[in-house]
């Protein structure tokens, strides 16, 4: 009986023994799930930002297209492109750009019909300020019956015009490349309709195009003069003369003279 006992006593030993044990085993599975659980709510937490984000970049980006364009330039005139009525004929037209933001911008013009349109200058860059009139080229088809008379408030044309603005650094050389590159950064001033206007009947539109083509082909004749020449002058065949030189030898000369 006594040695039964102590078998007894001797087994509940080593199953104690074995206790710590199991207690350190699901300590470490508790802490193992702990640990994982962590994780998955660190991971969610992330994944739910991102989600955030992308929901708030998409919303800015439609609250974006649905404000209009902040403009940049102030076009005169403002949304149409007077042409005089001159069938099978090349005829122009004016348009003045003017910058009004507080940076340096560049334009660009674009048509739908450009074998029979073309601008000049077809873009740029303007400073603060800054203002340029272009000139749009057109040429003019002849209607299928010439017999008939055209009423030009009916005539439509379906060519458009389209100015495009973009702000860039001062100093920045213009590249019509710029406005594909930044496409995200470009925003469409304009879209010019044609109007024809009768040559015959003169009218305020009439005279203010030629007005400011007269303009236009003299800010361009004053582009095409050589810069002044800011160097020593030259007189004869090359002779340099030296101004300090000049007037020292004027100088001695005076003395000669009084004395």
């Amino acid at each position: 009986m006594a040695i039964a006992n102590q078998q007894q006593r001797s087994s509940e030993r080593k199953l104690f023994s074995l206790c710590p044990f199991w207690l350190s085993s699901s300590t470490m599975n508790n802490s193992s799930s702990s640990s994982s659980t962590q994780n998955l709510n660190h991971n969610s937490d992330r994944h739910t930002e991102a989600v955030t984000a992308k929901r708030s970049k998409t919303v800015s980006s439609v609250a974006r297209s649905l404000l209009p364009p902040r403009r940049r330039l102030r076009l005169d005139p403002t949304n149409k492109l007077y042409f005089p009525y001159k069938p099978g004929s090349q005829v122009r037209s004016a348009i003045r750009l003017k910058n009004t933001s507080k940076s340096h911008v560049a334009f660009k013009f674009q048509t739908t019909a450009p074998k029979s349109c073309f601008m000049r200058p077809p873009g740029g860059i303007l400073a603060p300020g800054e203002s340029i009139i272009a000139t749009v080229f057109k040429f003019v088809e002849r209607p299928e019956n010439d017999d008939l008379q055209v009423d030009l408030k009916d005539l439509k044309s379906k060519v458009k015009f389209k100015i495009m603005s973009l702000k860039v650094n001062a100093g920045e050389e213009y590249l019509p490349e710029l406005f594909d590159e930044q496409r995200d950064q470009v925003t469409v001033e304009r879209i010019l309709r044609v109007v024809f206007l009768d040559v015959e009947r003169p009218n305020p539109a009439l005279e203010k195009l030629k007005h400011q083509l007269a303009e236009a082909e003299a800010a361009l004749e004053a582009r095409k003069k050589p810069p002044p020449d800011t160097g020593p002058r030259v007189v004869g065949e090359g002779l340099v003369i030296d101004e300090w030189k000049e007037r020292r030898e004027k100088y001695l000369a005076r003395q000669l003279v009084e004395g």
